[in-house]
């Protein structure tokens, strides 16, 4: 069975949490993450960035970084 949700709307929102404060309602848990996925998902991520850059050219280094730094200034004027 799906774990539940707490609802998205706010007066909803404000209901439940009424009700679990005053002990009418359970607390609903999140739903458990499967640790294996996680595990890969993380490999996956640690390699990605250092991988990528052993494969860039220096132009295509220098290219994106200098995007990236018109980026992070553009509303810094």
């Amino acid at each position: 069975m799906p774990a539940k949700r707490p609802p998205k709307d706010t007066n909803q929102l404000a209901k439940y949490i009424l009700e679990v404060t005053t002990g009418e309602a359970e607390t609903i848990e999140p739903p458990v993450k499967n640790p294996h996925a996680q595990a890969l998902g993380r490999l996956g991520g640690l390699k990605g960035g250092k991988a990528r850059a052993e494969t860039l050219t220096t132009s295509q280094r220098k290219q994106s970084a200098k995007k990236a730094a018109l980026a992070r200034w553009k509303d810094k004027s």
